[in-house]
């Protein structure tokens, strides 16, 4: 099999990011007058570890030299919190500086004010998707460019490059089609009856027995997991089961969705740096686990996922991934990825 070429850009050379920016491969990728879609995640209220704006901006200042036309974009979160509908996800783009006056590209939310703007995509070859709900203003883009935050995710192991297909470019409908069957546990023998997760469930899912130990209503719970942070006791715990690993692989049929027309029109950073054992989505100042490692480049969004694990474990000196949450095999991703023929495994690094 051939390998797929993946950039790397040590974080000790960051100042050098415009000769990443100036490879033949990335300017010659975009048309004049192309609408080019950069997804991205904005943040959560509270959350410091998103990619930041000033290196975004070196991104769109070279995508609009080529002519193209950029414009920065991400979907609603299904969780009640700073991102779930448009008109709360602009003001907190804007208050992390994602706004025309820093950037001086527009920023338009991908699937509508409340997550009607869709259109759906029929794939055969999915176990349990049939049809896609995906953000129509990403899947109008003439090219699209995904910026992935890497680090680790309390449901899939870590997400980059495959999590900001599957899981990002969703609708609202598409995130619940993916969470549905995903519900935490609680370890009574952990829980102290402290109450923060009930306060921290906007769906009204937790409540208490009779001898205060918190009890999560599958029915409502929508697989957020946002319950899982707040417990001071870590008493809530998402199961290793056939649940979590469907979860996985229906992200990754939303990833193939996405991609079985559209292989020639994307291409992918990841950012090493700040890496941190949760994502993005919450509200935490967590202390990254490691010194900032680099970016890297590629057109397979398999590739570049897992060269960026490989050179994270390598720094780390042992699976960290696998470390930070033993009970995720943080290979089914890539596996499941791979035999959609949404990339492969098998790349070669190019220093830049």
């Amino acid at each position: 099999m051939k390998k797929s070429i993946v950039y790397f850009l040590k974080w000790d050379m960051i100042d050098k990011f415009d000769a990443l920016l100036k490879l033949k491969e990335f300017t010659s990728f975009f048309s004049s007058r192309d609408y080019v879609a950069v997804k991205l995640h904005f943040g959560e209220e509270g959350n410091i570890g998103y990619i930041k704006p000033q290196y975004v901006k070196k991104i769109t200042d070279r995508i609009k030299k080529t002519g193209a036309f950029p414009y920065l974009t991400d979907s609603n979160t299904i969780y009640v919190g700073s991102r779930h509908d448009a008109y709360h996800h602009l003001k907190i783009a804007y208050k992390h500086g994602f706004n025309y006056e820093n950037i001086e590209v527009p920023v338009i939310i991908a699937d509508g004010l409340k997550g009607e703007c869709e259109e759906e995509i029929e794939i055969k070859r999915g176990k349990y998707i049939k049809k896609a709900s995906l953000s129509k203003i990403i899947t109008s883009a003439d090219k699209i460019v995904f910026l992935s935050h890497f680090k680790g995710h309390e449901c899939m192991g870590f997400g980059g490059a495959l999590k900001n297909i599957g899981m990002g470019t969703a609708t609202r409908k598409g995130k619940y089609e993916m969470h549905a069957e995903l519900s935490p546990r609680v370890e009574k023998d952990k829980c102290n009856s402290c109450k923060l997760c009930a306060t921290a469930c906007l769906y009204g899912a937790i409540s208490y027995d009779d001898k205060g130990y918190a009890i999560i209503d599958n029915e409502k719970c929508v697989g957020c997991g946002i319950c899982i942070i707040v417990c001071p006791k870590s008493a809530i715990k998402i199961s290793w089961d056939d649940n979590l690993i469907r979860t996985q692989e229906k992200m990754i049929e939303y990833c193939y969705a996405f991609l079985k027309d559209r292989k020639e029109k994307v291409c992918f950073f990841n950012f090493l740096n700040f890496i941190t054992k949760f994502c993005d989505c919450y509200r935490t100042k967590e202390k990254p686990y490691m010194d900032n490692i680099g970016v890297l480049f590629s057109f397979d969004p398999v590739a570049i996922d897992r060269a960026s694990i490989d050179i994270i474990n390598n720094v780390y000196g042992k699976d960290f991934f696998k470390t930070i949450w033993p009970e995720i095999d943080w290979n089914l991703q890539l596996d499941y990825a791979e035999k959609l023929g949404l990339g492969n495994q098998n790349y070669k690094i190019i220093n830049i």
